[in-house]
């Protein structure tokens, strides 16, 4: 790398680190932990690219970037922060950020971000803003999250919001897809048009298509579960995108499907699929982001508060039951579950006792987000690994992983391949393709019970 990088952060390592590394890799820093140095070293005209966090001790770094680019509309600015919203996000992406990273950050992915930053200092002029906004907006979107999963998402909501294409929006039922197809249109530059939200019943008389479009009058058009309308109706919508009028809407689509599945499954034609996969956007379930549950119970219990229900936190044992519980309806069931007991709770404080009367028995922890008629084996797993893992927070599992879950899949698999072939272990062997004798030693090692009996199919 080859420039000047100018570094403003108050926290002393990050400073450090990133001094250190940039000057390994070939670059000049001036590092500072006030906002007031670096908006002088940016006036003085030093500097080819900014990195700069957002909370500092003298203001607010997203505030500063419109004057950078007012003065400076070809330099960089790489946004670092904390304040891990899709709100943060969103600003930088209205202020003009050149990228936006979450806090800790990925230090070879930072560099690889300045080097490109470096070589492509020339950057179109800034969009007028049309809107600012709100301090408020954040309570209104509960889409929070620190996790890598939903800082992902953040990223890619704020990359694709001031585009015109397509967007595939896929998740479990109570995930937020509605929310993230709402943000697209509240923070785009559509965002003074209407948002109309439609299901394939709103399409099924012969004018339904130009109806629904009147009322979308170029602004944001949801098709809600995209794979629950017929293909007939299928066909209109991708006339209705071929040929939409005088005023052409921003399409969004829904599905609890997964999107090759969709196609695959033959639940959405391909014509369709092919158009409305211009981006998509995979909005995370709860098990795949188990951190967030503490920051979304506090935001739930403090919108609780505000709409005149008794003040409430979790007691250490009840935050730990959230913790641990699959959630199979994702934030929304989080959402209900912290309303009723900010209603029935008996003391400020919630008890485990109170969260196992409201949440009921732990149900089965099942594939929701549906790849066909079922999710792919591979995912499942994936799916609970990661939940093991995060069940035991900053520490290893114990040793011996790989030969327990070996066995936690070998047990179910050889019990159910015996029962299909009626008990016949050699029948069972050639099913699973292995040697009878090895067959045979699994069962007595795993201490399966081998029952022999007519197959009837």
């Amino acid at each position: 790398m080859d420039g000047t990088v100018l570094v403003a952060d108050d926290d002393r390592t990050i400073r450090t680190v990133l001094t250190q590394a940039l000057t390994r890799a070939g670059c000049k820093v001036h590092a500072t932990s006030s906002l007031t140095t670096l908006m002088r070293w940016v006036g003085e005209g030093k500097g080819d690219v900014v990195i700069s966090d957002v909370v500092m001790p003298d203001g607010n770094g997203l505030e500063m970037l419109p004057k950078i680019h007012q003065d400076r509309p070809e330099l960089p600015v790489i946004v670092i922060s904390a304040q891990n919203t899709i709100m943060t996000a969103i600003q930088a992406a209205e202020a003009e950020a050149y990228d936006y990273l979450p806090k800790p950050f990925d230090l070879p992915d930072l560099m690889k971000r300045t080097a490109k930053a470096l070589d492509n200092r020339k950057r179109a002029a800034p969009r007028s803003q049309e809107t600012v906004v709100g301090a408020d907006a954040p309570d209104e979107l509960p889409l929070v999250g620190k996790t890598p999963a939903m800082q992902a998402l953040y990223r890619l909501v704020a990359r694709v919001m001031n585009t015109d294409l397509p967007v595939l929006i896929t998740g479990e039922s109570g995930t937020g897809k509605s929310l993230i197809a709402k943000a697209l249109h509240d923070f785009s530059d559509r965002r003074t048009l209407p948002f109309v939200t439609v299901t394939g019943s709103d399409l099924r008389e012969l004018d339904g298509p130009a109806r629904v479009l009147a009322r979308v009058k170029g602004g944001t058009l949801l098709i809600d579960e995209i794979a629950d309308v017929d293909d007939e109706i299928q066909g209109r919508i991708v006339r209705m995108m071929d040929v939409p009028g005088d005023h052409v809407p921003r399409f969004l689509a829904s599905s609890q499907y997964d999107p090759q599945s969709l196609v695959d499954s033959g639940k959405v034609r391909q014509d369709l699929f092919y158009r409305l996969d211009g981006a998509a956007i995979a909005v995370p379930s709860l098990r795949e982001r188990v951190e967030d549950i503490p920051l979304l119970t506090e935001h739930f219990l403090n919108r609780a508060e505000r709409e005149g229900m008794p003040k409430r936190w979790l007691s250490n044992g009840a935050s730990e039951l959230f913790r641990v519980y699959s959630w199979p309806g994702n934030v929304r069931q989080l959402e209900n579950a912290v309303r009723r007991l900010s209603l029935t709770s008996r003391a400020e404080e919630i008890t485990r006792a109170e969260v196992e009367a409201v949440l009921g028995n732990q149900p089965e922890t099942s594939a929701v987000l549906r790849g066909g008629d079922s999710d792919k084996l591979a995912d499942s797993v994936a799916r609970h690994l990661r939940r093991y893992f995060d069940l035991h927070g900053a520490m290893l599992p114990p040793p011996g992983l790989y030969g327990r879950i070996l066995k936690e899949v070998e047990g179910p698999l050889i019990e159910i391949a015996l029962e299909a072939t009626g008990g016949n272990q050699a029948k069972c062997a050639d099913l699973l393709g292995i040697n009878r004798n090895t067959l045979r030693k699994k069962i007595t090692d795993l201490d399966i019970r081998v029952t022999r009996r007519r197959k009837l199919m």
